[in-house]
């Protein structure tokens, strides 16, 4: 166990752009992450820094993720249905951008991404995600630091 009410730093790391800033936090903060993709994208392990691969299945990532994390953990993903689960676990759960995902907005954001992909269906496509930018990466690791300081303090 850490110093902090965290068990591990857990991140779903497909397509994620912020695993350095990850890993550097965690280590500021003496907290083991785990990293987890499918065989499809190269994760690098470091210091403090375990990695899995899972295989190639559409939610695999996700699911290894549902059924390894626990209580406190804190969970890095874009998908708001891995953040649902994480959530019913207790878990904190961050998105690449520093998003904080909480009980209040969760079933909201489902429904909107039900609506989407039923729009998608329809053939209504939208402009997707903005660029990922310099600033979003310095926000993401000014609220992973906030969050485990906080955590840190409330031991």
């Amino acid at each position: 166990m850490s110093e902090l009410n965290v068990r591990h730093i857990v991140v779903d790391g497909d397509a994620c752009p912020v695993k350095a800033e990850i890993a550097e936090t965690a280590l500021r903060f003496k907290v083991p992450v785990l990293m987890v993709s499918s065989f499809d994208h190269f994760l690098q392990g470091g210091e403090g820094v375990r990695t899995v691969q899972v295989d190639r299945s559409d939610q695999s990532a996700d699911l290894y993720i549902a059924n390894h994390i626990k209580p406190y953990d804190v969970v890095i993903t874009q998908d708001y249905g891995l953040a649902a689960l994480a959530l019913g676990k207790r878990c904190y759960v961050l998105s690449f951008r520093g998003r904080e995902f909480n009980d209040r907005d969760i079933d909201f954001m489902l429904d909107s991404r039900h609506t989407a992909a039923k729009a998608r269906k329809r053939g209504h496509y939208g402009k997707g995600p903005k660029p990922f930018t310099e600033q979003d990466r310095e926000i993401f690791q000014h609220k992973l630091t906030k969050l485990l300081k906080d955590l840190q303090e409330n031991v």
